[in-house]
């Protein structure tokens, strides 16, 4: 298998619009792919999952075929793949099927080359990622993938190991008031000023604990909803607040923690998007210094599926600028969607030399 597979593979899942619940061909084309390479296939769905190797340690390697719609303004049809200036443009090219076509053709290289590992690799090329958590391809298939002792997780990273990745928990303020007319302020108690406080408190608060590779937990209000009339004092009024966890906290800790500050109620709306992270001293942070020599580990705000394997030692990793990812300008460097395979299999290698 040469170089110019990986970038064939790439152009052709690229040229197939598969956004998310839309993602069969795509599906149809990796699975192809992957049987005709001689690896064991699996379908549930639209979700692909592949086999190599014997023995009880398994390392998995996890990737998403669905894409966003496009943005208005791309410079090239997005699902007409275009080469310019070393650089392959169009919708899903970095998010993530740079990730899908290098990982894909690393395993499959090493399977024609006769390496046999020291366990198993499974990848999963799984479906819905981009919907936020609805109808998720890798929650799917994870209780029957068996037991994994580690994963890597393709999303653009420049071939740099993520160690850390952030969590969002979502909460609602729900200020309690008292109504009366607005020409007798003093007999109500005003619920619209309760949660302008708290805003006030959330905007100067910091939370003590710092991760090394993510920093601080951030809080933002991002929707405010209150009063019912202009000439009444309202008695309720609430607001969505975002916060961008870390693993410093749990999602429960940090609701108590505000609730202990603010005088609005505080109730969770949603904490499902874990923060995850990985100690660098696991074997796999080791392999993948090890198998991308001069990377260094970092961590990242945006989330991935790295969300479902939360107590897995996991790296997020793969090729592309994440800063791309739903853009317009969408595109990977053809030198990077290249070197990237090898980077993989060193990485492999490395796992399962430990």
């Amino acid at each position: 298998m040469h170089d110019t597979d990986v970038v064939k593979l790439h152009r052709a899942l690229v040229a197939i619009p598969s956004l998310s619940h839309q993602e069969a061909a795509a599906a149809d084309l990796m699975e192809k792919h992957l049987l005709d390479a001689g690896l064991k296939v699996t379908r549930t769905g639209d979700n692909i999952v592949a086999e190599w190797g014997t023995g009880q340690r398994t390392l998995l390697l996890n990737s998403h075929l669905d894409v966003v719609p496009p943005s208005a303004n791309h410079p090239y049809p997005p699902f007409e793949p275009t080469v310019a200036d070393g650089r392959i443009f169009g919708r899903g090219t970095v998010d993530a099927k740079a990730s899908v076509t290098s990982m894909a053709t690393a395993v499959c290289r090493l399977a024609q080359a006769g390496y046999q590992p020291n366990g198993r690799i499974k990848l999963a090329f799984t479906t819905c990622e981009e919907t936020g958590g609805e109808d998720n391809g890798l929650e799917e298939v994870l209780t029957s993938l068996g037991k994994i002792d580690a994963a890597l997780v393709g999303e653009p990273t420049h071939m740099q190991p993520c160690v850390a990745q952030k969590g969002l928990l979502i909460i609602r303020l729900q200020a309690a008031g008292k109504s009366c007319h607005a020409a007798r302020a003093e007999e109500g108690l005003n619920a619209i000023s309760i949660l302008v406080r708290d805003i006030a408190k959330l905007e100067s608060f910091s939370f003590d604990r710092v991760h090394p590779y993510l920093g601080i937990t951030t809080a933002n209000v991002t929707m405010i909803e209150g009063g019912t009339a202009r000439n009444v004092i309202p008695d309720r009024a609430h607001a969505f607040v975002d916060i961008r966890s870390t693993p410093s906290y749990t999602h429960d800790e940090l609701a108590a923690l505000l609730q202990n500050e603010l005088e609005s109620q505080v109730h969770i709306h949603s904490k499902r998007f874990v923060p995850v992270g990985t100690d660098p001293e696991q074997d796999i942070v080791r392999a993948c210094l090890a198998g991308s020599p001069g990377s260094k580990a970092f961590g990242s705000p945006t989330m991935s599926d790295w969300i479902h394997l939360k107590g897995i030692p996991t790296v997020k990793i793969g090729p592309g600028d994440s800063r791309l990812s739903h853009t317009a300008e969408e595109h990977v460097r053809m030198d990077e969607l290249v070197s990237s395979c090898s980077i993989y299999e060193s990485i492999i290698k490395s796992y399962f030399a430990n």
